[in-house]
């Protein structure tokens, strides 16, 4: 079972940037169909934000699309989550998760398929 640690959250202003990443150990994301990014505010459901399957796929919800944006370093078993533009909405705990399968792009916002969570990493977006 592989474990993930998110990192790179943090307090920034509206407008601002944060780069989020998640290292894997344990295990290997090559072994794992997507990689997704999820994120709960408080009162809320978690929500998908992100995911990249095993073929550099990358999908993203309209409430992100066009200003975060997924990538992967198979050498360093990483992704991240470039996360441009930040709005206060975005402000929430940030949680990356690793499926072993992947069911296809309208899926990979579910969080039940995902087998490996890590513990989150807090943004919050406030002037």
């Amino acid at each position: 079972q592989v474990q993930l640690v998110e990192s790179g959250g943090g307090l920034v202003q509206p407008g601002g940037s944060l780069r989020l990443s998640c290292v894997a150990s344990g295990s290997s994301f090559d072994y794992y169909g997507a990689i997704g990014w999820f994120r709960q505010a408080p009162g809320k459901e978690r929500e998908g934000v992100s995911c990249i399957n095993s073929s550099a796929g990358r999908y993203y919800a309209d409430s992100v699309k066009g200003r975060f944006t997924i990538s992967r370093d198979n050498a360093k078993n990483t992704v991240y989550l470039q996360m441009n533009s930040l709005k206060p909405e975005d402000t929430a705990v940030y949680y990356c998760a690793a499926a072993k399968y992947w069911f296809g792009s309208r899926s990979c916002y579910a969080p039940g398929i995902y087998d490996s969570w890590g513990q989150g990493t807090q943004v919050t977006v406030s002037s």
